[in-house]
Parts: C-alpha cells; structure tokens; sequence
C-alpha cells in the first residue's frame, strides 16, 4: 500500500477497529468502572454547584412553561389527541424505572436515559422525541435546571395537567455527561433475549437485574415470553415491582395510574422501523425508530407494537381503567403490527376511546397481559377491587407510589430541593432526625482515648457503619447510627458479638457528652487512624462533619436495607461466602458504590491492613510486625522481590521468604492483586516509596474522611 494511501487515523483510540487491552487479556480486572464519570466528561467545570444553581430558579415560571407544553402540538410529532401528557409520563416512567433496589443502581437521578444503552432500549422506542420537546425549556433556563429534574418534572407535570394534583416534587438530581457503561443490566448480546434466569420461575431472576428480559423496564406487555398468560404474568410483575421496592399495593396503583393516561402505538410493521438512536446515520442527529409508514407519527406511530389506549379518555385523569376493566369480559386479539393484546367484549360504545385524527370513529380500549393480570392474580384482584370502588383512595396511593418511583434513588429528603418538597417524612426516605452540633468534639476523643478500645475496634465500627453507602441511591451510610438497629446489628459481616461490646462504650460516652451515637462512632475511627498515624511518626487531623443524628428502629424499613447487607469487603479482606464473582471484582463493585477511586481503594486497603482491622481478626495481608500503625509495611512487603508468592489452600496464598523458604505472610486474592495488576501495582508503588510515608497517612486520611462523611447532604 502507498504511504499517501493508508489510513491517517490511529486506531484503536478512538475508533471500533483498534483492539483494546481488555481484547488482548480478558483476565485482566477492569478498572474503569471506579473512573466512569471522570470530571474530564464534565463540562461544567468543578466550580459548578447544581443544588446551588436550582435555588435561583423561576420555579413558578417553569411550571407554567411546562403546562403550556403539553399541549403545543408540533407539526413534526404530533399530540396524541392534542396532549403530550401520556408521552412524558412514560418518558419519566421508563427514567425512573431502571432503578433496582438490589444495588441502587439505575433509576432518573443522573438524566442518564439520555446516553446509551437507555436511549436506545427497544422499550424506550421513541422517547427521543419526547426530551427533544423538552429541548427549549431546557435550553431556557440553562444550568439551573438538569435534565435529570427536567425529565421527571414532565412526568408529574403531564398527570396535573390532566387532572391529577400530585404528591409533591423535589428537584435535586445532578446530570452525568457519560454512559454509565459499566453498570450491568444482563449478560444478553441480543435485545429481548431472556438469558438471566438461574433456574425456574420468576424468582430466579438474576440479582441484581429486575427486568425479565434484556431492553426492558419490566415485563413482556404480550406476557411471559411473548406468550399471553395472565397469571403468570403476574408472577413476573410481582418480582419485578418487589425489586423496586414496591408492594403488591403500589404496583397495582403505579400499573392502574400509569395506564390511565396516554396509549400504546403499533398501526404499522415494526420491522421497517429504522435503527435505535445510538445506531443512527450522521444525518438522523440522534432521532432513532425513523418510520417510513405513512406519517410516521400520530395514528402511523409504532412503539410497543400494541395499539390502542387504555382508556376511555387517555388525557384525563379518572376511574375508567378499572371501569373497563370490571365491566367487560377480555379477549385476545392481535394489533395491526402482530402483537397480542386484550380487547374488550360487546363495548359500549361510549366507553370506546376516539380516534386520534378523526372524532367520529372509535377504537376498542386495549389491555396488556401486565393489566389483565390486575384482575386475574387473585391479590392483585383484590386490590383492583377496592381501588374501583374508592377513585379518591386509589389517587392517594398512586400520587405516593409516583412520588416513591421517581424519587427513590434520590436518597434522603436532605438532597429534596425546591418549593414543592413535602413535609411528611416517609419511611422509605431513612429519615434521621437532626443531631447536636454543640457538643465538645475534643471531649469526646478525649473520653475515646480513656475508654480502652483499641485502634482495631475503632477504625472497624465505624467502617462498618459508613460502608453501606451507596451513591447510586445515596443510601445507607454512617448517618442514623442504623448499625445498633435491626437489620444491621445481625449482620454477619458486623461481627454481632464484637459491635455489641464496642457499642455499649460509644453510647456511654454519645450520652455523657450530649452527641448522637452516630458521630460518636465516626470519631472514633478517626481518632483511630490519628493514634495510629501518630504512632508512625506522622502528625494528622482525620476531617470531620458533626451533625449526624440517631435513627429509630420505629422509621427503618428493615426489610428494605436488607440488599444493603455486606456479604463481601475486600477493605477488611472477608467474604461471606464463595461467589461465581471473584474476590478482587467483588471489591471494585463496593468501591465504586462509595464513591472512591482507584487510588483511594488502594490507600485505604493498605492503611486497613496495618490497623489490623481484618474481619474476625484473621491475618491474610496483615504485612506488618507492627498491627495498629498507620505503616506503609503493606506496601513496602508486598512489592519486596525478596519474597515470593505460593498458592496455599482455599483460595489463599502463602508470602514465602526466598532465602529460607519459610511463610511469613499469608494473603488473598484482594491482597495479591496490588502486585499483579499493573495498574494498580503502579498505585501501590507510590506508597511503598521511601519518601511517601507523609504522602500515605495524608492519603489516607482524606480518603477515610471521605467515606464517613459521604451521606453529610445536610452539610453540603
């Protein structure tokens, strides 16, 4: 080939025909998942404050432009019977519907449906459209409003439109500017294959997955794999809502409310649709689903493939879902685009819904196999049942249930912004009452230092307390002290019998100096690691926010921190049991959870290690002659060629001195994994380094800080 003839581009940076490293050694741990929303993607520089910025909105004036937008037609696509309402309230149902509860992943609170893969699921078909006309609002009113609150704010603005006064709304939700690609949502390589079920039946859907099928939010609306069957639909509806925390209650109410308004699009072959958006062609400018039948908007629109409303008047808000639904017989019949769906029997015709274009034609109303099971499954039956018979307490509980889904991943009220916040506190927020402020810090570490607790017992409580933090959802955390409180003072990872002993002290102390419990624990693992910083040579403060409160056992959900219970921490080297997972996955998983880097997950695991702070006291990566200094011997042995590492039994590795050939050190997976993947052996070098001994205990404190601080939103 002529050199003026080859290819200029380097590929591999940034093209799909280079090979990555990750192509070349599979094995390899992948650590991008702790660096996916780098500030590099950011472009709003790190100066920017977004709970800031919405304070100085025109709350008043937004609402009235989004009121306006419901109904201002535009030629290019069209409102269903005038009205955007239907359209945004799946737009904001599908945002919010991504979340799970299982690891607090997905959900609306980052605007994240805006990037791939989200935006082009086959079950978000169209909702382009409905951000583009959300476009000139937020092009408005610029920084002060997210596309994250922007989404779920049409949403509810969609259903008081159309009659329905809502439970309330907080804004709040920062925007990310990157796929969250590393977030798992199935093993599948194909859309709407069914490949994460380990076993039989609904319940062995794979953890942490909630959706029964790849590209998803829920369940199949032509029922269990594409086959009509009411009952077992259910069963698949039951799971799923469960693993977005919702009852048999809010489920009927969120299937009956979110199906009261708007329709289901399929007058057309969906095959000839174009590609999704992340797919499309230069000149589509990131529209998908192109439809080359007829308009391919209003009466033409394919989404679902169903086709029809659910409703007798899809842009009001009314009783007519379960009216319909009581008051005929169902039968099965197939859209024009081939899908099966439930169609009443010798309507009336008043109870048919109008034509899109034409008021003089009538369409039969259309249920899903997901709706027909609210009437088949006998509990969900049940409540249908009395929703029917009481509208005003079927609207309560659906406006609670909206509030709880487009909420949930919010975290605490603190982080609820703006004019419409509601007082009530609900129990699936974690509310923790405000604690003092004024109260003598130095007292309380002078009373931690006389109280015979040692530097292991400190530093792991308070671990234990901070590291069920998740950022996806922003819940868990140190704040409420919910470690004394059932679920938590069970868990085996809290070693029950140890936490007990070391509570009874701290709360002695909480009392004494008039500070809640929960600042009292954080203290002590922060005079913990000063003690043990000190004890190395090196003078530090550990940064602390006073403020936490104490939770009540009376508002903890229990049963829905339980998917907060650490089965696994690579931080004090422990693992509940053997997974399919490895060790070394399993902590990179908890890290980002909390938040942290790379580089502070190596700090940490290496000042962790020297403190002793091991679950059950064991020894694997304790490299060091001296437990309870704040050292960099983890470092500095692990990264000594004059030792070398044995695979040993169950997993474990023996450290063996190559002189004598005797053991000196045993260790984990986790532990040997500083060494051997290069990247994060170039992290370990850095602290193993003779002229760093300063560098890691600073290092170390900040990222400490850093963990037990992270659920101070009332401190921001």
């Amino acid at each position: 080939m002529k050199k003026e003839n080859q290819c200029p581009v380097q590929h591999g940076g940034n093209t799909l025909t280079g090979t990555s490293n990750l192509d070349w050694w599979p094995k390899t741990l992948h650590l991008d998942i702790l660096h996916q929303q780098d500030t590099k993607t950011n472009p709003m520089g790190e100066e920017f404050s977004y709970p800031e910025a919405v304070q100085t909105l025109d709350f008043d004036a937004l609402k009235k432009d989004m009121r306006d937008l419901m109904t201002d037609s535009q030629a290019w696509w069209p409102a269903d019977w005038g009205h955007y309402g239907g359209l945004m309230v799946r737009m904001a149902w599908h945002a919010a519907g991504s979340y799970r509860i299982a690891d607090g992943r997905g959900g609306a609170g980052t605007g994240n449906q805006r990037f791939a893969p989200l935006n082009s699921w086959p079950d978000n078909v169209n909702l382009d459209k409905a951000r583009r006309l959300l476009w000139p609002i937020k092009k408005k009113y610029g920084d002060k409003l997210s596309w994250a609150d922007l989404i779920i704010l049409a949403g509810t603005m969609a259903y008081e439109t159309m009659g329905l006064p809502t439970f309330g709304f907080g804004f709040g939700r920062e925007d990310i500017w990157h796929p969250e690609k590393d977030t798992y949502w199935g093993a599948e390589t194909e859309w709407l294959d069914k490949d994460r079920y380990e076993g039989e039946g609904s319940e062995a859907l794979q953890n942490p997955l909630a959706a029964v099928q790849t590209g998803l939010i829920y369940v199949n609306p032509e029922g269990v794999d594409g086959n009509p069957d009411p009952l077992k639909t259910a069963q698949d509806v039951r799971v799923t809502f469960a693993r977005m925390a919702m009852d048999d209650e809010e489920t009927v109410a969120l299937t009956a409310g979110g199906h009261t308004v708007g329709k289901c699009h399929g007058n057309g072959d969906a095959s000839k649709l174009g590609p999704a958006p992340e797919a499309g062609e230069l000149e589509d400018q990131g529209f998908g689903w192109n439809n080359p039948n007829q308009t391919g908007h209003g009466r033409d629109t394919i989404s679902s493939g169903l086709e029809g409303a659910w409703t007798t008047n899809p842009t009001q808000w009314d009783n007519s879902y379960f009216h319909l639904l009581f008051a005929y017989d169902w039968e099965l019949k197939k859209s024009p685009a081939g899908a099966h769906q439930w169609e009443p029997v010798n309507i009336q015709e008043a109870d048919k819904t109008v034509d899109l274009d034409d008021p003089s034609v009538r369409h039969n109303p259309i249920m899903t196999d997901a709706d027909m099971a609210m009437v088949k499954d006998p509990i969900y039956r049940q409540i249908s049942e009395r929703f029917y018979k009481d509208p005003e307490y079927f609207a309560e509980v659906f406006v609670r249930a909206w509030f709880k889904l487009t909420h949930r991943d919010m975290g605490p009220k603190a982080n609820y912004l703006g004019p419409d916040v509601p007082e009530e506190n609900l129990i699936w927020q974690d509310f923790v009452p405000a604690g003092a402020t004024g109260y003598s810090v130095q007292q309380v570490k002078a009373s931690l230092a006389q109280s015979g607790l040692s530097i292991s017992d400190m530093v792991s409580t308070a671990w234990d307390s901070a590291r069920t933090f998740r950022g996806s959802d922003k819940r868990g955390g140190a704040n409420g002290a919910r470690l004394r409180l059932a679920p938590q003072k069970e868990w085996a990872g809290n070693e029950p019998k140890r936490l007990a002993k070391v509570l009874k002290v701290l709360e002695g102390i909480a009392a004494d100096a008039g500070a809640s419990l929960a600042d009292v624990i954080v203290l002590a693992g922060n005079l913990g690691v000063e003690q043990a910083a000190k004890a190395a040579g090196v003078s530090v403060d550990v940064a602390f926010t006073p403020g936490r409160g104490d939770a009540t056992q009376e508002a903890t959900d229990g049963p829905s921190f339980d998917p907060l219970e650490p089965i696994h921490d690579g931080y004090r080297n422990w693992l509940k049991e053997d997974y399919a997972v490895t060790a070394e996955e399993l902590l990179l998983d908890r890290t980002q959870l909390m938040g942290l880097t790379a580089a502070e997950m190596t700090v940490l695991v290496g000042g962790m290690r020297v403190l002793g702070t091991n679950h059950g006291e064991t020894k694997h990566g304790v490299f060091t002659d001296r437990v309870g200094v704040l050292s960099q011997d983890f470092f500095t042995h692990l990264t000594d060629m004059n030792y070398a590492w044995e695979p040993s039994k169950n997993g474990l590795y023996n450290i063996v001195e190559r002189a004598t050939g005797k053991t000196k050190w045993t260790a984990t997976r986790v532990d040997l994994v500083f060494g051997s993947n290069s990247i994060l052996r170039g992290y370990a070098e850095v602290y193993a380094q003779d002229d760093h001994q300063e560098k890691f205990v600073h290092d170390f404190a900040s990222a400490w800080a850093k963990v037990m601080n992270a659920d101070c939103f009332w401190a921001r």
